[in-house]
């Protein structure tokens, strides 16, 4: 039996950083999917961390977590949701890992005592890694994203590994350029020269892109079109437009209205097939005509950067409510909520009257602390539907302790480490971890089960009685104080049932209030939206 040649695409980023590089590999690789292909989507990220566990999200936007507990960028996020698979620690890498691979490899003595140099040994690690992930998934096609903006130093050596597979295999291998067309209001005109000048730098590295994705404000027109094919060398058919749009998952649609995926296959020397993108159609036309709108409050701390807002940071549980607004027929308007702006129960109050629902999501640290607890008093006395997630499940249960137990320094020992009253306190597993700041990937994480209990809201919601969910933490509740709790009206949903971990809390007497201890944002699908999501803006409609 003849092996079919494995199929790489390459998708690099112009101009300026942000420009969507992340949407269009996932929406290739969605398109590619649809045409009854094996696609595997690979990210490479040009910074010197091994992963991205150890960033600030403030700075580098959501920590993304993987069944196998990897840490990665959020683009992983994207591409579960459009391919609606679960993906895992190999399609991601890092400029550190590609090193820490190969200094571990040359003390191993595998290089055979040679000298080892960054070309072209670091190129050729990459390119292994891009191959182990086509053997262990059997993609047809790996759609390779290379993180950054071309012509910065940092992604260098995955843009020659692009120029050596390319050299190597000329038909298996297609690289797709996305760049920014800018609009200046001064001007008024469309300009076409950032990216030609983009394109040219590509060239130096001894590339030529064999389609471009042109990102604007507006739909591209035929001029600016033809003035990049003549510029650019590539025919008018290869340069396709991709303007703003409402939401990122008309992106799909946009790009197969111009054939873009049959053009993919045709340079691939792959055949076409029927596309099959009739559920994902029928998702987003169901975006567009929402019955109402509800009003959802989230409080958090990673919110601020400067003077701008980065809702990057918990991009994930954006879009979780939003699969959930869609299932329930309503658009949801998010706003943000800072809880350092929380000050007294009064401003509370008024800030947070208006919301139909208020969700806590996951965090670490001090800051702001006491004004999320205000947050979680006020939806727990005042009935208003509450999602928290991880640490939104820990300062619950400290709300709870204090204003309902009475016992005023219930706290959890990652704010103060000294309290007498730990109601959540360091997992026994990540003591030594941390006394000998073993930081990176060293929480709990990944894939874990959970046992629901019967007649809880969480068993209702998910109509089963063992779930699987991803977690990222060190901190749990403490089993000594959870008797304590349930006799006055906080009952544990669900747990690990090996650990004994509080997994899900809940008062059943509220109109809505749970928390896990998981994260449940990071499987929710628009195809598949999560039940904890679903059950919630249902209850925020009421």
């Amino acid at each position: 039996m003849v092996k079919k040649p494995r199929k790489y695409i390459f998708v690099s980023g112009g101009v300026i950083s942000g420009v969507g590089k992340g949407i269009t590999t996932a929406s290739i690789s969605l398109l590619l999917k649809s045409h009854g292909y094996k696609v595997s989507p690979f990210k490479c990220d040009p910074y010197i961390n091994v992963d991205a566990g150890t960033m600030n999200p403030t700075e580098h936007g959501e920590v993304f977590v993987t069944d196998d507990g990897a840490e990665t960028d959020q683009d992983l996020g994207n591409y579960e949701r459009f391919l609606n698979e679960n993906l895992s620690k190999l399609n991601f890498t890092t400029t550190g890992k590609v090193y820490s691979e190969i200094i571990d490899r040359e003390r191993r003595l595998e290089f055979e005592g040679r000298c080892v140099e960054v070309v072209p040994d670091v190129p050729n690690q990459i390119i292994s890694q891009i191959d182990l992930l086509a053997d262990k998934s059997k993609a047809d096609i790996v759609v390779v994203e290379i993180g950054g903006t071309v012509g910065e130093y940092q992604n260098t050596l995955f843009l020659e590994a692009n120029r050596i597979l390319k050299l190597l295999h000329p038909k298996d291998v297609v690289h797709i350029h996305v760049g920014y067309l800018p609009t200046p209001k001064s001007i008024g005109e469309m300009k076409s020269k950032p990216i030609q000048q983009s394109v040219r730098m590509l060239n130096s590295f001894g590339l030529q892109p064999d389609f471009l994705i042109c990102r604007s404000e507006f739909p591209m027109d035929q001029k600016r079109k033809d003035k990049l094919s003549l510029f650019c060398n590539m025919i008018p058919e290869n340069i396709i437009s991709n303007p703003d749009v409402e939401s990122i998952y008309d992106i799909p649609i946009i790009l197969n209205s111009q054939k873009f995926c049959n053009q993919i296959l045709k340079k691939l020397f792959l055949k076409k097939k029927n596309s099959k993108i009739a559920a994902w159609e029928k998702y987003v036309q169901k975006t567009k005509n929402p019955k109402k709108t509800i009003n959802i409050a989230v409080v958090g701390k990673y919110f601020n950067t400067g003077d701008f807002n980065l809702s990057d940071s918990y991009i994930s549980v954006i879009e979780a409510i939003k699969h959930a607004g869609v299932a329930n027929s309503v658009a949801v308007k998010l706003s943000w909520i800072d809880s350092q702006t929380l000050d007294s129960d009064k401003k509370t109050k008024e800030v947070l009257s208006e919301f139909s629902g208020i969700v806590v999501p996951g965090g670490f640290g001090v800051r702001g602390v006491d004004g999320i607890i205000r947050a979680i008093k006020y939806a727990r006395t005042e009935n208003v539907p509450y999602l928290g997630l991880c640490y939104g499940l820990h300062l619950a249960v400290v709300e709870f302790c204090r204003n309902v137990l009475g016992i005023s320094d219930a706290d959890t020992t990652e704010i103060s480490p000294k309290t007498k009253n730990p109601v959540i306190d360091i997992m026994e597993s990540q003591k030594i971890k941390l006394a000998n700041a073993q930081m990176g990937n060293s929480m709990r994480l990944g894939l874990y089960k959970c046992k629901l209990f019967p007649s809880s809201l969480a068993k209702k919601l998910y109509n089963k009685s063992i779930i699987f969910e991803r977690h990222r933490h060190r901190y749990e509740v403490n089993n000594s104080y959870v008797n304590k709790f349930t006799k006055v009206g906080l009952e544990v949903s669900g747990i690990n049932p090996e650990s004994g971990l509080v997994e899900i809390i809940e008062i059943p007497t509220h109109s809505f209030f749970i928390a896990s201890q998981f994260h449940p944002e990071l499987l929710s699908r628009p195809l598949s939206p999560h039940p904890m999501f679903v059950g919630f803006i249902k209850s925020a409609i009421k």
